[in-house]
C-alpha cells in the first residue's frame, strides 16, 4: 500500500527517534515537510469545520511512504549486526519439538532459491498474520479470539503538483465524514517534491473509484469544497491507487494459553486499524521500543528470551487501546458498521461530543485532546475527574 497516504503521528515519530537517534533530522534532510498539527492544518469535523488554529506545541512531518522507508533503511544499514534480505518473502515458520518452538523462517528469494534462516526469536509482522495462524492450525492449537469492526472502507490515492495559486494558510487538510448522511472523507498532505498526496475515503456504498473523472467527482461531493477546490485544475502526477479494507481487527494473542516459544506476533498481525486514522505505523514503532526495552532487560537479568513474548503481548495492550478506541467509537456512528457495539457506546459518543465542544473553547483541552490522538499521552488523561466534570458541564448547556 505504498501508493497511499501514510501518517506518522507524533508518538510514532518520537518512538523512531528513540530507536534511531537523528531520525527526525534525517527526515527533514530528505525533504519531509514539517507541519504544526493545528496551525498548519485545516481540520474539518462535522459541526466544527472551522476549528481554532492554535500553537499546541505538536509537530509532525509529512512525506510519502517511500521516503519514510528510505530513511528507516538508511538507519538499519548503519547497524553492523543487522542484515536485510531484499526481494525475499517469508513462506513458513520453522519449528522443532512438535511445533512447540519456532526456530527460524523459510524464505523464498526472487530467483526461486529457498533459504532457511535460523533464529532464536521470530516476529511475525506480516500484516495478515497468516504465518502464525498457519502454524497454530498445523499443530492443532487454537487461533486467538478476534474483535472485529466491519467498516467496509475503500480509499483511493494519487499525487498532484502543487499549483502556483495553492492555498497558503495550510499544509494539510482533513475532511471527516458525517455518516450516514455523507460517508465521504479525505486527507490532503504536502509531501516532498512540491506535491500533494490526496487520499479519498468512503465506506459501504460510498467508496471512491480509481478513474480520474470519478476521483474528482467524489472529491466534489465531500462535505466541504476545501480539498476539491485545491486539486481542481492541479496536474495529477501519479496513478490512482485504490484499496478496500473490510474490517478493523484486533487479535487477542495475549489470551492464548499456549503460543510456540520463540514467536512474537507484532504490528498489524496483532491489530489492523481503520486506515483513515493513520495509526498503524506509529503503533508498530511504539511496539518496537517496548520490545527493545524488554529484550534489554532480559539480557541484563540473564533470563533468556522465554518470558519476553508473554510480557510483550501483555504490555502492548495499552499501546493498542488508545488508537483502537479513537477509531472504533466514531466508526460506530455509522449504522452500517458491523460488530459488537460497546455497552457504553452512547455514553462514549456523548462524552466525545462534549469533549470536542470543550476543546473548541479551551486551548488547554484542545492540546490535551491532540496529545492523546497523536499518541503522546494515554487516553486515561481525558478521564481525569476535573476534565470529566467540565465535559459534563458543557454537555448540560443548552
Amino acid at each position: 500500500m505504498k501508493g497511499h497516504a501514510h501518517a506518522l503521528l507524533a508518538g510514532g515519530m518520537q518512538a523512531l527517534e528513540t530507536l534511531f537517534p537523528g531520525f527526525v533530522e534525517n527526515l527533514a534532510d530528505a525533504g519531509a515537510v514539517r507541519v504544526s498539527v493545528s496551525i498548519d492544518s485545516q481540520w474539518e469535523r462535522p459541526g466544527y469545520d472551522v476549528f481554532p488554529r492554535r500553537d499546541l506545541g505538536i509537530s509532525v512531518y509529512t512525506m510519502t511512504r517511500p521516503l519514510l522507508e528510505s530513511v528507516v533503511r538508511k538507519h538499519f544499514n548503519a547497524i553492523p549486526n543487522i542484515k536485510l534480505h531484499q526481494r525475499c518473502r517469508a513462506q513458513q515458520l520453522i519449528t522443532s519439538e512438535g511445533g512447540s518452538r519456532v526456530t527460524g523462517v523459510s524464505c523464498l528469494h526472487s530467483d526461486g532459491k529457498v533459504e532457511d534462516i535460523p533464529a532464536d526469536l521470530v516476529l511475525d509482522a506480516s500484516s495478515n498474520g497468516q504465518l502464525t495462524l498457519n502454524l497454530l492450525a498445523a499443530f492443532g492449537l487454537p487461533a486467538p479470539e478476534e474483535t472485529t469492526v466491519g467498516i467496509e472502507m475503500g480509499y483511493a490515492t494519487t499525487l498532484f503538483e502543487i499549483p502556483p495559486d495553492a492555498p497558503t494558510n495550510w499544509k494539510t487538510a482533513y475532511t471527516l465524514a458525517d455518516p450516514p448522511s455523507n460517508r465521504r472523507g479525505a486527507l490532503l498532505m504536502t509531501v516532498e517534491g512540491n506535491r500533494w498526496i490526496v487520499s479519498l475515503a468512503g465506506s459501504h456504498d460510498s467508496k471512491p473509484p480509481e478513474d480520474e473523472p470519478g476521483f474528482m467527482e467524489f472529491a466534489q461531493k465531500l462535505r466541504t469544497r476545501t480539498i476539491f477546490n485545491a486539486i481542481n485544475g492541479a496536474r495529477r502526477c501519479a496513478p490512482i491507487a485504490r484499496y478496500v479494507l473490510k474490517a478493523s481487527r484486533w487479535r487477542h494473542f495475549e489470551n492464548l494459553e499456549k503460543l510456540p516459544i520463540g514467536l512474537i506476533p507484532f504490528g498489524d498481525t496483532i491489530c489492523r486499524f481503520n486506515p483513515i486514522y493513520g495509526q498503524g505505523m506509529s503503533v508498530a514503532a511504539k511496539e518496537a521500543v517496548l520490545l527493545r526495552d524488554l529484550l534489554s532487560a532480559s539480557a541484563v537479568d540473564n533470563n533468556g528470551l522465554h518470558s519476553v513474548p508473554g510480557e510483550f503481548l501483555a504490555q502492548a495492550q495499552p499501546i493498542i487501546d488508545v488508537p483502537w478506541a479513537t477509531a472504533t467509537v466514531p466508526d460506530f456512528l455509522d449504522p452500517l458498521t458491523e460488530g459488537n457495539r460497546p455497552d457504553d457506546l452512547d455514553k462514549a459518543l456523548e462524552f466525545s461530543t462534549g469533549l470536542m465542544k470543550l476543546a473548541y473553547q479551551d486551548p488547554a483541552i484542545h492540546k490535551l485532546l491532540f496529545e492523546v490522538q497523536y499518541m503522546l499521552k494515554p487516553r486515561s488523561v481525558l478521564r481525569a475527574p476535573e476534565i470529566v466534570e467540565r465535559v459534563q458541564a458543557v454537555m448540560a448547556e443548552a
